[in-house]
């Protein structure tokens, strides 16, 4: 089973996802991580020295050359759902998983967002990039999964586990 997690910067795609790949005994793949080791710098350097699209088509890049096994978690950047060629590549290898992250706690994690590497954020508003991103998130989902301010790491990486239990694979 191969399973995309998407969201917002801070709605726990990586933590979700490593605990997730953990259960499952599958392989975990950071594409942020790929990122930062293909450009020899951060994601925040990349969007001010080369801009926002740069870090999209980087992203879009390393997802289409992705070798998707028979069992991987995958947690893209947040941006990831700007690139209809990465999200179509995921959607056909993968089920994707929109982690719906009410904007409060997602600003509540991310205390770093001038220096984070954020695809869209310069000169606007978070609120206005979650607006932005929603229904993104939506359009490419195979489920959302709800989570609220009590919930943790674990508690969300089962309920990933107990709705995929019966997703056909693909």
């Amino acid at each position: 089973m191969n399973i995309t997690m998407i969201g917002m910067p801070g709605s726990g795609k990586t933590s979700i996802g490593r605990e997730v790949a953990r259960i499952l005994e599958c392989d975990f793949v950071d594409i942020d991580q790929l990122v930062r080791k293909k450009a020899g710098l951060s994601l925040q350097d990349i969007i001010d020295t080369e801009g926002d699209e740069a870090l999209v088509k980087m992203e879009e890049k390393i997802v289409v050359g992705l070798k998707i096994n028979d069992r991987m978690v995958i947690s893209p950047g947040g941006s990831i759902v700007y690139s209809d060629k990465a999200m179509n590549y995921l959607k056909e290898k993968t089920i994707i998983i929109f982690l719906h992250t009410p904007l409060s706690r997602v600003k509540q994690q991310i205390n770093n967002q001038d220096s984070r590497g954020i695809v869209g954020l310069k000169g606007r508003s978070f609120e206005i990039l979650f607006a932005e991103r929603f229904p993104l998130y939506q359009k490419y989902a195979d489920m959302s999964i709800d989570i609220g301010d009590r919930d943790t790491i674990s508690s969300v990486a089962a309920k990933i586990v107990e709705a995929v239990r019966y997703v056909p694979e693909k």
